[in-house]
């Protein structure tokens, strides 16, 4: 079901109660201040195309001089993607990288072989009270791409591809769907939208991706009849054809996906990898903590601390 913008008001609904692979309300953690709503991995689905890790943040409002804090930790084998719907945080990592980002831009970082990022309310936030609203996740590489070199890429709400119709507003966020490409390198196929409907607007989901998933933001979708409410993901099965409607308040939310990888992925803390051996050697190589000659440095401009390996 390719769509277009301009045939958007001849839209029917498609789907069926069995086009809902699974059903995933996400665990929620209280981040002191504010709560961070986890929807992958989850039991039974550990991933959604090489989306192995979905985070949603807040909405938190921070009282002055306080914010975000999250010291310098490492990550390998995957690439991050940070997407802001309120406030604004920054961004510093071990290849010198220290950017500010706002809502509708994109951060990418890849981490491959080896990275170190801190993420922080800059000082000039601090002075006010404020929101943060977003969401975080993590894309795992393919395997002949885990050890590649690190990177970083920063691209404005202006860069990143959006769709307006009658009563739709699409962002392409990361890769490819309804006939536009972001401008993020990617390693795989993949697509990752920020929707908003009006009420009663339909949208389909992209046909040209092998495994696809919603994430509900706001409001509520009706898919094959059934209401969703916000805080839920759906994952669909392959290859049908499945529109979602916006309820009686309209609906904001997050579609994505893409290829799914040649085999699972391991997880331990920030590591994301094919193999046990490299989380071990990371996990090692972290707590040595040797910044100059081993594979972690730490951001220039944020040495002065750092998060520890975990105990388990």
């Amino acid at each position: 079901m390719s769509w277009n913008p301009e045939f958007a008001g001849t839209l029917e609904e498609a789907g069926s109660s069995d086009s809902i692979d699974i059903q995933i309300v996400p665990r929620t953690q209280d981040l002191g201040g504010f709560e961070v709503r986890r929807a992958l991995p989850a039991p039974g689905r550990r991933m959604v195309g090489p989306f192995v890790f979905f985070d949603h943040i807040g909405p938190a409002e921070f009282l002055s001089g306080t914010g975000l804090d999250v010291r310098a930790h490492p990550h390998i084998g995957l690439a991050t993607i940070t997407y802001l719907l309120k406030g604004e945080f920054q961004h510093a990592d071990s290849l010198g990288n220290d950017q500010m980002i706002f809502p509708g831009d994109v951060n990418w970082m890849i981490a491959g072989r080896g990275i170190t990022h801190s993420e922080r309310t800059s000082q000039a936030t601090r002075q006010a009270p404020h929101d943060l609203y977003g969401i975080q996740t993590w894309v795992a590489l393919p395997e002949d791409h885990e050890d590649t070199e690190p990177g970083f890429e920063h691209h404005g709400a202006g860069s990143l591809p959006v769709l307006d119709a009658e009563g739709i507003t699409a962002r392409l966020i990361i890769g490819s769907a309804f006939g536009e490409r972001a401008p993020v390198k990617t390693f795989s196929e993949m697509f990752y939208l920020d929707i908003a409907l009006k009420p009663g607007t339909i949208i389909p989901l992209p046909d040209n991706h092998e495994d696809r998933g919603a994430y509900i933001l706001e409001g509520a979708v009706v898919i094959a009849g059934d209401v969703f409410e916000a805080g839920q993901m759906m994952v669909f099965r392959t290859g049908d054809q499945i529109t979602l409607k916006a309820g009686e308040q309209g609906a904001r939310f997050i579609l994505l996906g893409g290829d799914s990888l040649n085999g699972p992925r391991h997880i331990w803390w920030n590591f994301v990898s094919s193999s046990h051996e490299k989380i071990e050697a990371a996990k090692q190589a972290w707590i040595a903590g040797d910044w100059k000659a081993g594979p972690f440095g730490l951001p220039p401009s944020d040495k002065d601390e750092f998060i520890p390996a975990p105990d388990k």
